[in-house]
């Protein structure tokens, strides 16, 4: 029977200079007064009592044990003569007394001696897997783990099973500093399905350290060696997506599937994973393979939508949007549903191209028909038509008509209740309030969504709440916090250029309020939706300069880092920002992010 991991690594922590036996495990029974006498350190009364038991049975810790109080005794001597004569006189044990005796060569300096010995504890065990795996195990709990390892290597090719022992090697490796070989054990044990996690976890261990390049090549390595083995794929995938390089996992994930025929449904997973992770154009790169590659498969009116939603997300979250690509984007939408049918598989293009059409292209109308059109046709999906309720709701607000909206969003927190849907609803909702200058009643909403079970809900209840308390104490009239409603109403319509008009004003008629940061903030957050980078840049550093310690300030900081670093592409301000974020707001909460993104700019290995 294979021994089992979790022997050989509780032993590697048992593990010291020298007969470092006393910690072995407890014995039980006949053997209680040895070990009393052992423990106690009364070596020469626990060696006569351990040479008792010995002439009754053999152990490993009885033997060791024994060893080591003639040694505490000053009786080496005995020690050796003893283990002598057993070696000849009692066979089957004989692999433990070669161990001793190699261990005593040792403590006299004669390591060449110590390797004979330890060889021929090794030879005397070939005889049995069982046999190896004891003394793999003593080796180990006196200390020698690179012979433990050699009689593991050796039980592996008596038992002829190529990853028998894997775990165990990978432990004893790894704390021996033979960290290839580690990593190699690793990923042999993923080719067995049940250790997935623990294969995972394992290698989650070399990720950011300066041993990471060995395990891109060591799966490489692996991946030549055993073409078809998907395991290994599989590991050198998430590898990939741990490391944020979503564009190489694709390649490896559509060369596997055309060499295991997996019909596209690996890549569409990555696209989606890419999707979350906004990674947009990998994510269009993925759907678009599954939908050119297997036209007639089952996936392929989602990739065919999910081409198009992903460009779209590229279109939107690149600033200013182009309203040209926009139109490229719904005529794309068209002519997938002219050529798919619309149906249930592809009516959230409907709703896809509603949105652009009244959030980018001032179509409201338009945008308004097309969601009744997806209403209908999607009736029988009651989400799906409460999604469809709540842009309805978004987009006469953008018309000027919020009682329509209210009535909507009610619609959908009567249907969804304590659905995530219907947390959207109620958010929608108190922000509207908000919006109109109803500031206690949209309040009394949000201190009840604080408690929503959807994170970014609370969240945004949250923030939403502070800034209305924070900036009404000081003005009985409210008249600031009503003004300033109404401008973030302006940019929901984007209507971003008399945004920055009225926030101009603002700053300059309520320049000592307590609103004067947010105010900044919201025309930065403003400037960059128009593109207007160095604008929004200003902006960042006034709030740092003058509110370094309130609620923005590590806002600031951070953004700033991302306009340096994704925008304007430069390292060096971009790396000076983060480490300002984890410096002057060591609490802040994008001090993970910083770190991260620092340390991906200065293309750090080690953690």
């Amino acid at each position: 029977m294979l021994i089992r991991s979790k022997v050989i690594i509780a032993l590697l922590w048992l593990m010291s200079a020298g007969f470092a036996w006393g910690q072995a495990v407890p014995l039980s029974g006949g053997a209680s007064l040895a070990e009393e006498y052992y423990k106690a350190g009364d070596f020469e009364k626990a060696a006569n009592e351990y040479a008792k038991l010995l002439k009754v049975d053999v152990t490993w810790i009885k033997l060791s044990r024994y060893v080591y109080s003639l040694q505490k005794s000053n009786k080496t001597e005995e020690a050796v003569k003893y283990l002598r004569k057993q070696q000849k006189s009692d066979e089957g044990n004989r692999p433990y007394y070669d161990l001793l005796s190699g261990q005593l060569a040792t403590q006299q300096g004669d390591t060449t001696q110590a390797k004979t010995m330890y060889a021929a504890a090794i030879q005397s065990s070939k005889s049995s897997i069982a046999k190896l795996e004891k003394i793999a195990a003593a080796f180990n709990e006196a200390g020698e783990s690179r012979w433990a390892i050699r009689s593991l290597e050796t039980a592996r090719e008596v038992s002829k099973e190529p990853t028998a022992y894997s775990e165990d090697l990978m432990a004893l490796y790894r704390a021996t500093g033979q960290t290839e070989k580690s990593i190699d054990e690793i990923i042999t044990t993923s080719k067995q399905s049940e250790k997935k996690e623990t294969v995972l976890a394992a290698l989650q261990g070399f990720i950011n350290t300066k041993d990471e390049p060995l395990v891109e090549k060591a799966l490489y390595t692996k991946i030549q060696q055993e073409p078809n083995e998907l395991a290994y794929n599989e590991l050198l995938i998430w590898y990939f997506v741990q490391k944020q390089k979503f564009s190489r996992a694709l390649l490896q994930e559509k060369a596997t599937d055309k060499r295991l025929k997996l019909n596209g449904s690996r890549v569409y997973d990555l696209g989606m994973l890419a999707m979350n992770n906004k990674e947009y154009k990998t994510a269009a790169e993925s759907f678009e393979y599954v939908s050119t590659t297997y036209p007639q498969g089952q996936l392929y009116p989602f990739a065919r939508r999910l081409v198009i939603n992903a460009r779209e997300e590229q279109v939107k979250n690149t600033y200013p949007v182009d309203k040209v690509e926009i139109r490229k984007l719904i005529g794309d939408y068209q002519r997938m549903l002219q050529e798919v049918g619309t149906n249930v598989k592809t009516l959230e293009a409907l709703r896809s191209t509603a949105n652009l059409y009244g959030n980018y292209l001032d179509s409201k109308d338009t945008a308004l028909t097309v969601l009744d059109l997806a209403i209908d046709l999607g009736k029988s999906d009651r989400n799906f038509v409460d999604r469809c309720k709540l842009d309805k709701g978004d987009i006469y607000l953008l018309k000027g008509e919020p009682w329509e909206s209210t009535l909507l969003y009610s619609q959908v927190e009567k249907s969804q209740k304590e659905e995530l849907l219907g947390y959207e609803a109620k958010i929608k909702n108190a922000k509207l309030h908000y919006y109109r200058g109803n500031l206690a009643v949209s309040k009394d909403l949000l201190d009840v969504l604080k408690l929503a079970t959807s994170r970014e809900i609370a969240n945004d209840a949250e923030q939403l709440s502070l800034l209305i308390v924070d900036n009404t104490g000081m003005d009985s009239t409210e008249a600031a916090m009503r003004e300033y409603a109404d401008i973030d109403l302006l940019l929901f319509q984007n209507k971003t250029d008399e945004a920055v008009s009225a926030l101009n004003k603002m700053l300059t008629k309520y320049a000592d309020h307590s609103l004067a940061d947010e105010i900044l903030w919201l025309r930065a957050n403003t400037y960059m939706k128009q593109g207007k980078n160095a604008e929004a840049l200003e902006d960042l550093k006034k709030i740092i300069a003058s509110y370094p310690n309130d609620i923005l300030g590590d806002d600031a900081m951070f953004t700033q880092g991302k306009i340096y670093e994704e925008r304007l592409k430069d390292k060096q301000a971009a790396m000076d920002a983060y480490q300002k974020v984890l410096t002057q707001y060591p609490g802040s909460i994008y001090g993970a992010e910083a770190r991260k993104r620092f340390r991906a700019l200065r293309g750090d290995t080690l953690n």
